[in-house]
């Protein structure tokens, strides 16, 4: 099980995806260098990667990691939209779970509530998402209700399976476990869905599904509409969310807890976040340090930034890295981009905003 204390947790927070339970390029080092709160792991991967075991002889996902922060367990509900609605070959949903044929490996996964709340605390996560059935906001209604259905049923069985499984713990011997709100652009549905989940107390609520849509346009509307339906004493987290001006605009409408691939995936692709004036906005734009301008540019990505990679390294030195293909440049460009995010999250904290009450 693991054990967390409420100093652990300083709203808000980001967390980077983690899902094969490492962020690509950089070790936690650099991860508490970079002033990384907490990180996503996924509960299907950890399943499909065969990693369950290991985690669980070498005391947990903290120790696997060497990561003494927090660390969420995803549901694996998003992969089974992302694999299975999108592409029905790859398994199908019923009311008992989500049955995954493992691409390429002749392997299936019968995904149930109760298997992935009991997988996630033999994992030692510090917050447990209840497997919810994820759906596309551009999904049809009817759809949609039956998503609401299975996700308020499978919430019940999760915090059921929790409940028994902690029995007798203290309370901050446990971890916690976050509800999942469903319903796609419908604000009934999802109003429907976080009246149920709200009464099951849990200890945190989450916005799911997609948060922008088919243009990659953010939600504004029912994503407030959603954090409006949750408890104000409890965290509300922004699956999904995203961009930095999303994550602004999430917190502003009550959110407090955020994750994205972005910053990671971005670095990778040599896009590089640059406040334009921290001292007195959020506002930012993008270096893309492969651009031949950069050649002989002796400045660091950003002056206002305090990361190994700025207080150590040029332009010129990061895209010469890139040019030649050493691995050094992932690391590098990702430190970077995960500090952005972590002083984004300190800017935030600075303004009047939502707080948790824990």
């Amino acid at each position: 099980m693991a054990k967390h204390s409420k100093e652990k947790f300083k709203f808000p927070m980001f967390f980077p995806d983690a899902t094969h339970a490492y962020v690509k390029g950089v070790g936690a080092d650099d991860m508490k260098a970079s002033q990384v709160q907490g990180v996503v792991v996924n509960t299907y991967h950890i399943l499909v990667d065969e990693s369950l075991e290991t985690i669980e002889k070498v005391g947990g996902i903290h120790n696997f990691m060497g990561f003494d922060r927090p660390v969420i367990t995803d549901s694996g509900g998003f992969q089974a939209m992302s694999l299975i609605r999108r592409s029905p070959k790859n398994g199908k949903f019923t009311d008992e779970g989500v049955h995954f044929k493992i691409e390429g490996t002749g392997r299936t996964l019968n995904l149930t509530p109760e298997l992935c709340v009991e997988t996630q605390l033999r994992v030692g996560s510090d917050i447990i998402m209840c497997l919810d059935d994820c759906t596309d906001p551009e999904e049809a209604l009817e759809e949609q209700e039956k998503s609401v259905a299975r996700t308020i049923a499978w919430a019940k069985r999760c915090k059921e399976t929790f409940d028994n499984h902690t029995a007798g713990l203290a309370t901050e011997d446990k971890p916690w476990i976050f509800g999942i709100v469903q319903g796609g652009m419908s604000k009934e549905l999802r109003k429907k869905c976080a009246e149920e989940l709200v009464k099951l107390n849990f200890d945190g609520y989450a916005f799911g599904g997609w948060p922008v849509n088919a243009n990659r346009e953010f939600l504004t509307d029912i994503v407030g509409y959603t954090a409006a339906q949750m408890p104000n004493d409890k965290p509300k987290y922004a699956m999904g969310v995203g961009k930095p001006e999303n994550i602004i605009e999430g917190f502003d409408l009550g959110y407090n807890m955020f994750d994205v691939v972005l910053p990671t995936r971005d670095a990778r692709h040599q896009r590089l976040y640059v406040f334009k004036n921290y001292a007195d906005s959020l506002d930012y734009e993008f270096l893309h340090i492969g651009s031949g301008k950069y050649k002989e540019d002796t400045l660091p990505i950003s002056n206002d930034c305090d990361c190994i990679t700025c207080k150590n390294y040029s332009r010129a030195y990061l895209r010469h890295l890139f040019k030649t293909g050493d691995s050094l440049a992932w690391r590098l460009a990702t430190i970077h981009n995960l500090r952005f995010y972590s002083m984004l999250m300190e800017g935030l904290g600075k303004r009047k905003g939502t707080q948790a009450v824990i």
